[in-house]
């Protein structure tokens, strides 16, 4: 398999690599490259979870079949390199769903497995990796099969950052749906408090909260909730996405701007709120339908930062959007959503509680804050998002990660060389004895 020096970077722009990389299309030539270093997909975490700077890493978005479906069980073999949209699309009509999908259509199955992802429907549905029932892994001496029952091999691989190999196909537990259509229901959450409740009183099956980072005052906190249920019938599809042409310059998301776009975008729903049938991509994968929308933080890129924190630490994340508010730096695009307690790996980001959110374009100013937010987490008992994250110190993150020694010696018997190591893992250095 032929290797090309590229350079790339995580889905923030901010960290990037310089490295060879490899696109096989064929299983047959995934062995050999189990032997040259870790494997990415479209890289959309954000920060340098994807990267390998100075070495060699495997694309694996050409491995994107689907090997097998049996429609009685709803279980799909799927190679790594499908995405959870084209899932989706292929499925939905049918009357099948993938049972967990992040807020992009874009990932892969094994970025979501790499990174246990979490979705609307979390609280209900735990994440992703609680309906993988079987994965196929390449690793330093072969591949191997690997399933619930191969402890603590499975454990460490999901939501495992790809440490433990590559994998190259997986089965996975779909979820029944009623169809490709969405039934949507939004409504106004004027404040803080009121966010909550709306959260916490939902019982939808897929819920999330937009939240205006940018409100202070009485109005801390308010947004719009939205739940939505499945739905069979026919609604006008969205048209062609867009793109982004060119990198916004830094007036794009000056804090007037994105002040007056907030007021804008929370009084679009009426104060008794609205139901409507969309398009599932529209509850699903809103931002999707603009491609490249990341080049509206201009060519420096953004940071995300996204926590969540116990129930019983409400107060505490309410402090953290309070600064966040008042700081003047946040952008329209943050989120709200209450979590359940399910999470499949030692590495899984998921807890019970709430999780917040927020973008930053990349300033000093906003490297800062992300600073501050992160001790406010971890003073909370919460962690962070390693899916997200480009900021942290490994010290904060170890602290964070109660499981971190399991996952660790997992690893290190796994692939006992460090030939697996990424950007991410060498900076927070997760795989050093503490």
């Amino acid at each position: 398999m032929r290797f090309r020096q590229m350079d790339y970077t995580g889905w923030g722009r901010v960290l990037h690599a310089s490295g060879e990389v490899a696109r096989p299309e064929r299983s047959r030539a995934l062995a050999a490259l189990a032997a040259e270093g870790p494997a990415m997909g479209n890289r959309r975490s954000y920060g340098d979870a994807p990267l390998n700077g100075g070495g060699r890493i495997t694309d694996m978005t050409r491995m994107n079949r689907i090997l097998g479906f049996d429609p009685e069980t709803g279980v799909l073999h799927a190679e790594a390199g499908v995405t959870l949209g084209e899932l989706a699309e292929i499925f939905a009509p049918r009357g099948w769903l993938p049972p967990v999908m992040p807020g992009t259509g874009f990932a892969t199955v094994g970025g979501a497995i790499a990174m246990d992802v979490h979705g609307k429907n979390h609280q209900h549905a735990g994440s992703f990796g609680a309906h993988v029932t079987e994965l196929e892994l390449l690793g330093p001496t072969g591949a191997r099969t690997v399933t619930p029952a191969d402890l603590p091999l499975f454990r460490a691989t999901l939501g495992g950052l790809g440490q433990t190999g590559i994998v190259a196909s997986a089965k996975i537990a779909m979820q029944r749906c009623k169809g490709d259509v969405m039934v949507m229901t939004e409504r106004r959450a004027p404040d803080w408090d009121g966010h909550l409740a709306l959260l916490d009183g939902s019982d939808a099956p897929y819920v999330v909260g937009w939240i205006d980072a940018t409100a202070t005052g009485a109005a801390l906190g308010r947004g719009i909730v939205e739940e939505g249920e499945t739905a069979s019938g026919l609604v006008a599809r969205p048209r062609a996405a867009r793109r982004v042409p060119f990198d916004a310059p830094g007036a794009a998301l000056s804090p007037p701007v994105v002040r007056a776009f907030n007021r804008a975008y929370y009084a679009r729903v009426p104060k008794a709120g609205r139901t409507s049938v969309r398009p599932i991509e529209k509850l699903f994968f809103p931002l999707d339908k603009i491609h490249d929308w990341n080049r509206l933080y201009g060519r420096r890129g953004f940071h995300q930062f996204q926590c969540v924190v116990p129930l019983a630490a409400a107060d505490a994340l309410r402090a953290m959007l309070e600064r966040v508010a008042t700081s003047g730096l946040a952008s329209p695009l943050a989120v709200l959503k209450r979590m359940g307690p399910g999470r499949a790996g030692f590495l899984s980001f998921p807890m019970e509680g709430y999780t917040l959110a927020v973008d930053f374009p990349d300033r000093a100013a906003a490297r800062a804050l992300v600073g501050e937010l992160e001790a406010m987490t971890e003073a909370a008992g919460g962690r962070i998002y390693l899916a997200k994250d480009s900021l942290a110190s490994g010290a904060r993150v170890r602290a964070m990660y109660p499981e971190l020694d399991a996952w660790r010696a997992a690893v290190a018997e796994a692939d006992p060389d460090g030939l697996y190591l990424t950007d991410l893992v060498r900076r927070l250095g997760l795989r050093e004895a503490a």
